[in-house]
């Protein structure tokens, strides 16, 4: 293991928006599908308070519906009922009784909903564009309609009330859901946007309804409260990053973003998601062949163009451990490293990782099941030692 000073930059303080987290390690926004209803319970309660236990961190949510409408998978949390409020609220209490902070994940489906779902509620099955629908196999041959001007306009005041509820709700903010092929990355992508509209047909046409998200948003909690998520390199949901160019697509994003930063509006964080350095060779993106994905793979872990565009805090999510990240925070002074599947398995993470104590396994079969198991039942490390079964529980970091 590199040796880093004494204290590494990845266990320093550093102003992210209102905030001053105390570790640069914030806990990645990650579905588990637990909500049923979309309404959160005492076990999100408890999850969450878990993994606040390192005073000073950052945990951003789960996504959240802002929506009805924007819903269609019946087990993730929703922010638009008082009664979800209400769930959030003791969610909110008892991260900030651990001294942590909290920032609420905001999102629409898209073409990603499951139709019928949406349509036992009596809603609409819709997308940027008219196009093939084939993600799950409910929602049969069913293509998504496109949206009118008018839906599109209500999604932005939707975004802005799902933002307006977790501020009430306790929330020290909200993230953008723009990545991981859901509506807005929808929008973003030449793939599965062909609206010859406004909101389509060109790179700054097809943002427009980022920033219109992102200014309404600011506008009503204030910037600093806001943050973004990104996937430039990302083919969930089937958008295809090798339609058009993901640098100039999204470098024309952040640039509109740092001009708003340069104006007095910096959000508190732009958040990206690369491609995981062992991510599988096997495309998943449609009308590529697989030379051109696997030479997009690889310009992909050049990530420069990001932070040459943007200069405000920027967090990065892509299968990290103590290692990288260490390394990574100290090139970049304004950089937070987001842990995703060894936070879920290993609640008091960054204690674990500044003090080279060896990690949970995670349980990638419980991820998405319902229940207290591989939720809430992963042990701390005084826990372990209290047991004596350390070693039997845990594997090095130096294997992660």
């Amino acid at each position: 293991m590199a040796d880093y000073q004494e204290t590494p930059n990845l266990f320093k303080p550093l102003q992210v928006g209102r905030m001053r987290v105390l570790t640069r390690v914030a806990l990645a926004p990650l579905s588990r599908s637990r909500a049923p209803n979309h309404q959160v319970t005492a076990l999100h309660t408890e999850y969450y308070s878990q993994r606040a236990s390192r005073a000073g961190t950052l945990l951003i949510t789960e996504a959240v519906f802002i929506s009805a409408a924007a819903a269609g998978f019946t087990s993730s949390p929703g922010i638009y009922k008082q009664d979800h409020i209400e769930g959030w609220r003791q969610v909110f209490s008892a991260i900030h009784a651990k001294r942590s902070f909290v920032f609420v994940q905001l999102w629409a489906l898209g073409r990603a909903a499951v139709r019928d779902n949406l349509a036992a509620e009596g809603l609409p099955y819709v997308a940027p564009a008219l196009m093939p629908q084939d993600l799950a196999p409910e929602n049969s041959a069913t293509a998504p309609r496109a949206l009118t001007r008018g839906e599109i306009k209500q999604y932005v005041a939707d975004w802005v009330q799902a933002a307006h509820n977790a501020i009430a709700a306790g929330a020290d903010g909200v993230e953008i859901h723009a990545a991981n092929g859901f509506l807005l990355d929808q929008f973003l992508h030449a793939n599965t946007n062909s609206r010859d509209d406004e909101y389509g047909g060109s790179i700054e046409n097809r943002a427009r309804i980022v920033l219109e998200v992102v200014d309404a948003v600011c506008a009503a909690v204030g910037a600093d409260r806001v943050g973004i998520r990104i996937s430039p390199w990302g083919n969930f949901g089937d958008v295809d990053p090798g339609a058009g160019s993901p640098v100039a697509q999204w470098s024309y994003l952040l640039a509109e973003l740092q001009r708003r930063a340069d104006a007095g509006h910096e959000l508190a964080y732009v958040s990206t998601v690369d491609i995981r350095d062992d991510a599988a060779a096997a495309p998943t993106t449609s009308g590529a062949d697989e030379a051109a994905i696997t030479s997009l793979q690889r310009d992909a872990r050049n990530r420069d163009f990001a932070r040459l565009t943007w200069r405000g805090v920027l967090i990065r999510a892509s299968g990290y451990n103590y290692e990288r990240a260490c390394h990574e925070t100290a090139l970049d002074p304004r950089l937070v490293i987001a842990v995703g599947r060894l936070f879920i398995a290993t609640p008091d993470l960054p204690d674990r990782w500044e003090r080279k104590i060896p990690l949970n396994r995670y349980r990638r079969e419980s991820f998405y099941t319902m229940g207290a198991v591989g939720y809430t039942d992963y042990p701390f490390a005084d826990e372990l030692v209290a047991r004596g079964d350390r070693d039997s529980e845990t594997k090095t970091m130096a294997s992660l």
